[in-house]
C-alpha cells in the first residue's frame, strides 16, 4: 500500500509486519467471516508510512506487531499524537501485540507435535530433523528448533504459516489472533 492522502478503505484495514503475518491473519478472517484489507507492511518500521496513508490511527485501522518491535509501533502511533508505550496501551489504539513474535504464537498453540505434523506433511520433516541434529540446535527445547526452522529456507515461513493458520480453531484463537479477529468483527 503506497501513500494516497488521507483517504481510508470502505472496511477495516489490518496493518501486519510481513507476508507469512499476511497469510495467518487473511486465513483466519476467512475462517470466521471477517472481511478487512490485509496489508504486509515490509517490516515494522513502516508502520508510520502506512499510517500516514490511512491518514492516522483510528477505529478502522488495526495493526499486529511482534514484542520486540513495540517501540517503532510507539513511535509511529506519537507521531500522530497518540501516546501509547505498553502493550496495553497499544491495543487500546487498535495495535495488538504477539508475545514474541506470529512463528511463536502459533508454535505455542497448536504445539510442536502438531507442527511437525504439518512438516511432515509439507515433505519438510527430514530438513527440520537435520536442522535439529547441528551442534548448535541439539539439545535445545524442539519449540526454539521450529521456530529457527521457520525463519530458513526461502518461502518456508509463508509457507508454514498457512497450514499452522489452518490448524488453529477459528473460534477459540490465541492471543493476540482471537482479539484481532473479534475487532474486524466489531468494526465490519
Amino acid at each position: 500500500m503506497e501513500p494516497t492522502g488521507a483517504a481510508r478503505p470502505p472496511g477495516p484495514v489490518v496493518l501486519v509486519e510481513g507476508e507469512s503475518d499476511a497469510v495467518v491473519v487473511r486465513a483466519l478472517l476467512d475462517a470466521r467471516g471477517a472481511a478487512a484489507e490485509v496489508v504486509p507492511m515490509g517490516g515494522v518500521t513502516n508502520l508510520a508510512r502506512h499510517l500516514d496513508a490511512l491518514g492516522g490511527p483510528g477505529p478502522g485501522v488495526l495493526a499486529l506487531v511482534d514484542a520486540p518491535e513495540v517501540r517503532f509501533a510507539s513511535g509511529a502511533l506519537r507521531r500522530h499524537g497518540v501516546r501509547a508505550d505498553t502493550v496495553e496501551e497499544l491495543g487500546w489504539h487498535g495495535v495488538l501485540v504477539c508475545d514474541r513474535d506470529l512463528e511463536d504464537v502459533l508454535i505455542r498453540a497448536l504445539g510442536p507435535d502438531v507442527v511437525r505434523e504439518e512438516l511432515a506433511g509439507m515433505a519438510e520433516l527430514g530438513a527440520f530433523e537435520s536442522l535439529a541434529q547441528m551442534p548448535h540446535w541439539r539439545g535445545r527445547p524442539v519449540a526454539e528448533q521450529l521456530h529457527r526452522f521457520a525463519g530458513s529456507g526461502s518461502g518456508r515461513k509463508s509457507r508454514m504459516a498457512a497450514r499452522l493458520a489452518g490448524r488453529l480453531d477459528p473460534d477459540d484463537l490465541p492471543d493476540p489472533l482471537g482479539g484481532l479477529v473479534e475487532a474486524v468483527l466489531a468494526r465490519t
